[in-house]
């Protein structure tokens, strides 16, 4: 997959275009349509898919109070959408003056100046250009005059909500990690290499990874999650503590993952760690005895949760 930072400085337009438009932050299974649907076009007309997503979040350039945490950082964002047949990607720098193209112009003077557009896909509530007017029937009507066709794909629903990153982040933040894996249509998962820690684990006899995790992304609440940890060979079975280790008086926020039946150095490694089940609230223990028992507690439960393949 190709991914172009400055569309600008392409010597010549993009041909045979299949384009989709969207932040496509997680990857879900409303993109997925979206992206589904311009693969079949792309077989159709025999073009290429291209999807233009933009970094920062708009929100964060035009509004960064109201600015939402990223469910992947846009590294992940494109690996997602390689595996899902994407042949290129233009990450555009959104810029307040970017946004101030009126969606006509915007059409007119940004896409088809570099792209040879055969077909447009978006979903049915795309948005584009100055305060947001342009619609999927503004991509209609310019289509016909400019010869390029529109799909404009409906909403994908799941347990009777339309699925959304919106829903998928308020799903994530209640640390419902099963309604979150068939929004998404595999686990949430967050990446992070493995930093040097304090080792209590190893003295509690639960030796953990401790990850460090880009800053701006969202994290589950805190708890311990049973978990699939993949690493540069293989994947494990896990549990995963998001929090900030009250038993011992601390205030910053960690994340330890304890592989099971592991014996190796993971110190430097990237690891992804895929959420299958939480687990419990954090909580503080009265000694190093009861913490040990409890953390004895969640493995079990985490082997069971694993194994039933749940």
């Amino acid at each position: 997959m190709r991914v172009i930072r400055h569309l600008r400085r392409e010597p010549r337009p993009l041909p045979g275009t299949v384009l989709t438009i969207g932040n496509f932050d997680g990857v879900h299974l409303g993109h997925q349509a979206i992206l589904r649907r311009a693969v079949e076009q792309a077989e159709r007309v025999r073009g290429q898919v291209v999807t233009l997503t933009f970094e920062p979040h708009p929100v964060a350039v035009l509004a960064p109070a109201r600015a939402p945490a990223l469910l992947q950082p846009l590294r992940d964002r494109l690996a997602t959408l390689r595996t899902l047949g994407v042949e290129v990607v233009v990450v555009q720098r959104f810029t307040r003056e970017f946004a101030m193209l009126e969606p006509d112009a915007f059409v007119e003077e940004f896409l088809l100046r570099h792209l040879e557009l055969r077909h447009v896909v978006v979903g049915y509530n795309v948005t584009f250009g100055r305060n947001r007017a342009g619609t999927g029937e503004t991509l209609g009507r310019l289509g016909a005059v400019h010869g390029f066709g529109v799909d404009v794909v409906g909403p994908v629903e799941v347990d009777g909500d339309k699925v959304s990153s919106s829903v998928l982040r308020r799903v994530l933040e209640a640390g419902d990690m099963r309604h979150a894996a068939r929004l998404l249509a595999r686990p949430f998962a967050l990446r992070g290499r493995v930093i040097g820690g304090e080792r209590r684990g190893r003295t509690l006899g639960f030796p953990t990874a401790n990850l460090h995790v880009r800053p701006r992304l969202l994290l589950p609440p805190h708890g311990v999650y049973a978990v699939r940890v993949v690493t540069s060979a293989d994947r494990h079975p896990g549990v995963l503590n998001v929090g900030i280790r009250p038993t011992f008086g601390e205030r910053r926020l960690t994340m330890e993952a304890h592989l099971l039946d592991f014996d190796g150095d993971l110190y430097g490694q990237w690891l992804t760690v895929e959420f299958v089940e939480r687990l419990r609230g954090e909580q503080p223990f009265t000694g190093v005895e009861a913490l040990k028992a409890a953390i004895a507690a969640d493995v079990a439960r985490a082997r069971a949760v694993l194994a039933a393949g749940r």
